[in-house]
């Protein structure tokens, strides 16, 4: 994906290889291999992923904190009323590397 010659290539090919995978979708035919490439991809592409799902997710169900893309720092949410504070983030982070 580095070399400037298979770059050039994967992306003169990209949107035929994304019409190949649309039409098998739309018959039903499974391409994991096809599809998960394109998948792989995309992600390799991008400046950065989405992970803000994930990071939600592990902040619901275990107070783990995420970051932010707009701001500095560290947050964690009390997202419901079940959800007490999990104190000075400060302290929770000491000692990790």
């Amino acid at each position: 994906i580095l070399d400037p010659v298979v770059a050039g290539e994967l992306n003169d090919r990209t949107a035929a290889w994304r019409r190949v995978v649309v039409v098998a979708v739309g018959y039903g035919i499974s391409t994991p291999a096809l599809s998960g490439a394109l998948n792989y991809f995309d992600s390799y592409r991008r400046k950065s992923l989405p992970a803000n799902l994930t990071q939600a997710q592990r902040d619901f169900f275990g107070g783990h904190t995420y970051e932010r893309t707009d701001r500095e720092g560290v947050f964690h949410t009390a997202w419901t009323d079940a959800h007490k504070s999990i104190g000075d983030i400060n302290e929770r982070k000491a000692g990790e590397v």
